[in-house]
């Protein structure tokens, strides 16, 4: 028992702060100048969710399952599996999740827009362009490299938050398609928690209010088609 008293919470991550975040300037430079494409696909998706076609939908979420299938080969299986063993598990839960949104949104067409005017609409959109713009930018205002910013469609954080912008500003909450994201940041808070990192907060309170956001609107649509009958 007295041996295990002197373990920390950093003796349990099989990586140092600065591995971590040096994986990410690798990742960059790999990729460079690919970036330009998960850019392209979300001002696509940023422009399609206010106004487009009767099937930019489906558009959406074909991009959304390409940037998820995408980090999951790209990031968790070729870049982080070199650092975490767990990686091909975080992998496998991102292909589920990019085959769902191809499934729900693509084949089904269950993910529409019709015009975001809803409060939770607006947060959606808001959430989407804050993972697009802003979530960028953290890492290098907590005083890390330029070098190793994490883009939406390339790393996994934003990503995650884009999704849950583009599901919370849909027509309908889908809350089966919020179940991997909202859990991703849970694990990716507990890991930067753990490494005492600035933001470690971000992800798992963007995912808790996210998730409660859409609750609340699922449970409303509910009650409001169960007094309408």
């Amino acid at each position: 028992m007295s041996e295990w008293s002197g373990y920390q919470p950093a003796d349990l991550l099989m990586f140092s702060p600065e591995t971590y975040y040096r994986l990410f300037e690798l990742y960059n430079m790999g990729l460079w100048p690919a970036q330009i494409l998960p850019l392209a696909a979300g001002v696509s998706i940023a422009v399609l969710m206010v106004r487009g076609p009767c099937w930019r939908g489906r558009v959406i979420a074909a991009l959304l399952a390409l940037v998820w299938f995408f980090v999951a080969w790209a990031y968790f299986i070729d870049r982080y599996a070199t650092i975490n063993l767990a990686a091909s598990y975080f992998a496998l839960s991102f292909v589920v999740q990019a085959a769902l949104l191809a499934v729900v949104g693509l084949i089904r067409a269950h993910i529409t827009f019709d015009g975001v005017k809803s409060p939770t609409g607006r947060a959606g959109i808001g959430l989407f362009l804050f993972a697009l713009v802003f979530h960028p930018l953290v890492g290098p205002l907590v005083g890390r490299e330029l070098s190793g910013v994490e883009l939406f469609g390339l790393a996994p954080d934003p990503t995650v938050v884009g999704t849950l912008g583009v599901l919370l500003a849909a027509d309908r909450i889908r809350l089966g398609l919020f179940i991997i994201p909202v859990l991703w940041c849970a694990v990716t808070g507990t890991t930067l928690w753990i490494m005492n990192s600035p933001e470690a907060l971000l992800m798992p309170l963007v995912g808790l209010s996210t998730f409660i956001l859409a609750a609340r609107n699922s449970l409303k649509r509910r009650h409001k088609r169960g007094f309408q009958n």
